[in-house]
């Protein structure tokens, strides 16, 4: 697992108010290039800072925003919980899900993604929880990532995002 030192000039922190505005940015760089997120939000801020949310971070290269991801409560409609805690025998509240993580496409390579990972699976279990995440079937790259991570795939899955928009996703869980 990498650690900060591994990275010349990387810093993984919380993200704080100051930080949206650069996310912002970086996130639509990722949407430009991949695609993620598949909707574009109406309120990118809001969409990053949910108030659910447990915590946020960012990664910095070379005093630069390149990332981030956040953490968030399980919320309603959502399947990895749901899956890990039928598995697990547990409650969907033992679960943390690991979600809006992103990295700039020209920062890409340095390990920043796992990272933020590693952050946000020790601050779930800090907090007695066991994180989860989905991600569209479509990002190889992600998928790769979680899978070398040695996050469990628990299913692959078709949500109703909308009444006209059917995503396929599939749900891992962090090793135990």
């Amino acid at each position: 697992m990498p650690t900060a030192d591994d990275i010349p000039m990387c810093d993984v922190r919380r993200r704080g108010r100051d930080d949206l505005d650069a996310c912002v940015r970086v996130l639509a760089e990722v949407h430009k290039g991949d695609g993620y997120p598949v909707n574009w939000p109406e309120h990118p801020t809001g969409w990053l800072a949910q108030p659910a949310q447990l915590d946020a971070w960012v990664a910095e290269l070379d005093g630069r925003i390149v990332g981030h991801l956040a953490l968030c409560p399980a919320g309603e409609g959502d399947v990895a919980p749901a899956l890990w805690s039928s598995r697990a025998g547990t409650s969907i509240r033992e679960t943390a899900v690991v979600s809006r993580l992103f990295v700039a496409p020209w920062a890409r390579g340095h390990g920043i993604g796992a990272l933020l990972m590693a952050q946000a699976a020790r601050d779930a279990r800090q907090r007695g929880l066991h994180p989860v995440l989905d991600v569209v079937s479509t990002d190889a790259a992600a998928a790769a990532l979680y899978e070398r991570m040695g996050w469990t795939l628990l299913a692959v899955v078709d949500q109703r995002w909308s009444p006209d928009q059917t995503v396929t996703v599939r749900c891992y869980a962090a090793p135990a």
